[in-house]
């Protein structure tokens, strides 16, 4: 065989080899890491195409992020790998995530939203698996000793809401959900309505999966009163529901109209306008809800300036979507899922998972190991790793020392809140700045 033969199969079989080692998954492809370090496999999991609340932008921006971070070689030089899972809304979708998890060698569940905490809590446990930046809807994610909430979750917007209401509602209805966490919602209303002597909101549990609230909404109505009363739901996805039942009602009597303006739109009160800072100027039932149940995105669906839910307030737990502190989640959005619409960055729960692995990777970063693993990054979190968001939330930091230690919810770092108003169909700041609510938490039964 001559020289240059043997050199033309060499060359054949190292193509060969490459291509195979590319196939089984050995190989590194153009664009993502490389090196002696160990990938960094992580979960996301989220409800999709159910009755109740959805979130698909949740998996979907989690999956982004790696997009992101890979394409600039990894976590401290880790590739990142993310799992989906679909929860589904039950506990036993949300404890097959769990499992699964486990089963894949997850070191981490990141950025997630699940109502059934003690579903999938117990196995992560039982496996030492962090729970990172859950959406906080459900209790265990306050009471785990391996959860790190970045929010204060649903105690800290209630409680919060309530103080936004105080001073500009004489009576308030609460509409939620006849679920035990929904049993939680009228006493952390109550704490933030005692803050200015109000007495305390009508409570109205409702299903939480209806397909619509007439009767629920006629007696929110009738109990807010007919001078400056306001209605609350706090329903999830089903929040649009329930305002859309609402503004069919028939007008009350003295109204004089059908719930529109002369113009023929609606200020989602039912009679008269919205003033700028989301008082109704005729002293009329006004609407509000938290962010999670209304959002910029539902805003939108349902017609921008002329929506329901113009002039509503609404309590959040970030800056607004406008907010200049969002950019690097945005040009993250633009590059890696412009072409993706689960990923919205005005949806609340696009914007926990951003700030959930914000958190992981600067963990991560931090350990500086060739190996990371689950209990690596919990103990990295238990001994004060701080984490800086740029601002869409104060430092975050787990050590004892920084729990807020409320009754049903020990594990609140960030009690901080943002009060926000519906102006000319966009979310803004009512308020600049955040509100610490932590008080009014420690307050509540």
């Amino acid at each position: 065989m001559t020289g240059r033969r043997q050199t033309s199969l060499l060359a054949y079989v190292m193509t060969a080899a490459a291509g195979a080692s590319l196939l089984t998954g050995c190989g590194v492809l153009p664009g993502t890491t490389g090196g002696s370090r160990e990938p960094v496999t992580v979960m996301t999991w989220a409800p999709d195409q159910t009755r109740a609340t959805n979130m698909p932008g949740m998996p979907a921006m989690a999956q982004a992020f790696a997009r992101w971070v890979n394409s600039q070689g990894g976590i401290d030089g880790h590739e990142l790998r993310v799992l989906t899972c679909n929860e589904h809304n039950t506990s036993a979708g949300a404890a097959a995530c769990a499992r699964r998890a486990v089963r894949e060698n997850a070191v981490a569940v990141v950025g997630s939203y699940s109502q059934n905490g003690r579903a999938f809590m117990a196995p992560l446990e039982a496996a030492g698996i962090p729970y990172i930046g859950g959406y906080g809807i459900s209790e265990d994610e306050f009471t785990s000793p391996l959860s790190y909430p970045v929010n204060g979750g649903q105690a800290s917007l209630i409680a919060g809401h309530g103080m936004q209401l105080a001073s500009s509602c004489r009576t308030v209805s609460l509409v939620r959900p006849d679920t035990l966490a929904g049993d939680k919602l009228p006493e952390l209303l109550n704490s933030g309505l005692r803050k200015a002597s109000h007495r305390g909101a009508v409570d109205i549990p409702a299903v939480e999966d209806a397909a619509e609230y007439t009767e629920q909404a006629a007696r929110a109505r009738e109990k807010a009163g007919e001078r400056n009363g306001c209605v609350t739901a706090v329903l999830g996805e089903r929040t649009q529901t329930f305002f859309d039942s609402f503004r069919r009602l028939p007008a009350q009597d003295g109204d004089g109209s059908d719930g529109t303006d002369g113009k023929g739109s609606r200020d989602g009160n039912g009679s008269g306008s919205a003033s700028d800072d989301g008082s109704d100027q005729k002293g009329a039932v006004r609407i509000s809800s938290v962010l999670g149940s209304v959002g910029q995105p539902v805003i939108d669906r349902t017609g921008g300036a002329h929506s329901p839910f113009e002039g509503a307030f609404v309590t959040g737990w970030y800056p607004e979507a406008a907010d200049k502190s969002w950019g690097p989640m945005r040009k993250v959005i633009q590059e890696h899922a412009f072409a993706d619409n689960r990923v919205d960055p005005a949806d609340a729960g696009v914007q926990t998972t951003w700030i959930a692995y914000t958190v992981l990777k600067k963990v991560v970063e931090s350990l500086d190991a060739d190996k990371v693993t689950a209990d690596r990054i919990a103990h990295a979190l238990d001994r004060g790793e701080r984490i800086d968001t740029g601002g869409l939330t104060p430092v975050l930091r787990w050590k004892y020392d920084d729990l807020l230690g409320a009754p049903g919810f020990p594990r609140i770092v960030n009690h901080e809140v943002t009060f926000q108003v519906v102006r000319k169909g966009q979310l803004v700041a009512q308020k600049p700045g955040f509100v610490d609510v932590g008080e009014t938490v420690l307050s509540a039964p």
